[in-house]
């Protein structure tokens, strides 16, 4: 299985620069709301059409500019699970899972599909209701199950767990995740959740601004993001600007010039650095430094303490760390520490450049 992107398409003011590559599994594409991620898929899907570029799915052209390929949705092999899920309001459950059988003569193979798409979706005994009568997260399974009774070789899963609250979105992603994993084909899963994508995704990809900025397994991203908008949207708290004085070492003019070693190398192009909430530590002797408590906020299973550090500029906001309520002390800490793991080196985003399709 493999899929390759490489796309260009302008809306307006908009501009969606898309090139990456997956071999497999499920790839997400994380992003903030207006980022590009839906337009791809779209493109993908055959929806909107990219205005130079080339998408092959398996060895199969779906789009190519320049030798002038534009499949038609249909022929794509590509099902897409919409927000909105685009049940068939006056069908019932049954009814919209058969318009998915309609190429298959065989009354009793058409049962059979039916009723196993249903055992592995839990739809049984929901048959004959309409959409309006079902849950979201009913709804969703509905949808699911009308897209695989097609075969595609691509699901693309637009912002899948949206329109539901979050006790139904905790309790869909693991038989999600089950169900992805059983997949013969690609999925390709857009989020603005980074919850989302760490829990589903065995890679993803973060967009920004219609660009891809960063591809990778999705643990590795987590740890080493690269980017300021990477590390923002995979939920660093502390991102400020630093300078390289070292090959692992950076300072951070803004929280009173304190130095800090890295273990992953410093490039010369540094601009940042960041640590996410947890990282700090009481007891980590290494990146100490002494802080001012300003604020502590209390949550149902943490606490988020805000601090500043001594020297720290004026104009900088304050620090956040995060920490379970078994850890939480009466008194407030003078000093902590952060490991050298931790600390994130960060660089600008490459300027937007022009260029051409891949041949």
């Amino acid at each position: 299985m493999s899929l390759t992107v490489d796309i260009h398409k302008r809306a307006g003011t908009f501009s969606l620069d898309a090139a990456f590559s997956t071999g497999g599994g499920v790839m997400g594409l994380l992003g903030a709301s207006g980022s590009g991620k839906s337009m791809t898929l779209q493109c993908i899907a055959g929806i909107q059409r990219p205005d130079r570029g080339r998408i092959v799915l398996n060895g199969a052209t779906l789009f190519d500019s320049q030798r002038g390929i534009d499949l038609p949705p249909q022929s794509r092999g590509v099902g897409y699970l919409f927000q909105s899920y685009a049940l068939f309001p006056h069908m019932t459950v049954r009814q919209n899972l058969l318009c998915s059988l309609r190429r298959e003569r065989d009354r009793a193979a058409r049962e059979r599909e039916l009723r196993a798409v249903a055992a592995l979706l839990h739809l049984e005994g929901l048959e004959n209701r309409r959409p309006h009568q079902l849950s979201g997260g009913q709804q969703q399974r509905v949808a699911l199950a009308r897209i695989l009774l097609n075969r595609p070789a691509l699901l693309l899963l637009d912002e899948p767990f949206s329109a539901l609250d979050s006790h139904l979105r905790d309790l869909l992603q693991p038989e999600l995740k089950a169900l992805l994993a059983g997949f013969d084909g690609q999925a390709l899963l857009v989020t603005h959740s980074r919850d989302e994508a760490y829990r589903l995704c065995g890679e993803t990809a973060v967009i920004d601004g219609g660009r891809l900025l960063v591809q990778k397994e999705t643990h590795a991203l987590f740890a080493d993001p690269e980017h300021r908008e990477a590390a923002r949207l995979t939920g660093c708290k502390n991102i400020v600007d630093a300078r390289r004085t070292g090959d692992h070492e950076v300072e951070v003019p803004a929280w009173g010039g304190i130095r800090l070693k890295t273990a992953i190398p410093v490039g010369e192009t540094l601009c940042a650095v960041g640590i996410r909430a947890h990282d700090f530590s009481l007891e980590t002797a290494e990146n100490r430094f002494p802080i001012q408590v300003t604020d502590q906020l209390e949550e149902p299973f943490e606490w988020v303490v805000r601090f500043r550090c001594a020297g720290q500029s004026p104009a900088a906001p304050d620090l956040w760390w995060r920490l379970p309520k078994s850890q939480k002390s009466a008194d407030c800490p003078r000093a902590l520490g952060v490991a050298p793991a931790a600390v994130l080196p960060l660089y600008a985003e490459p300027p937007r450049t022009e260029r051409k399709p891949s041949p």
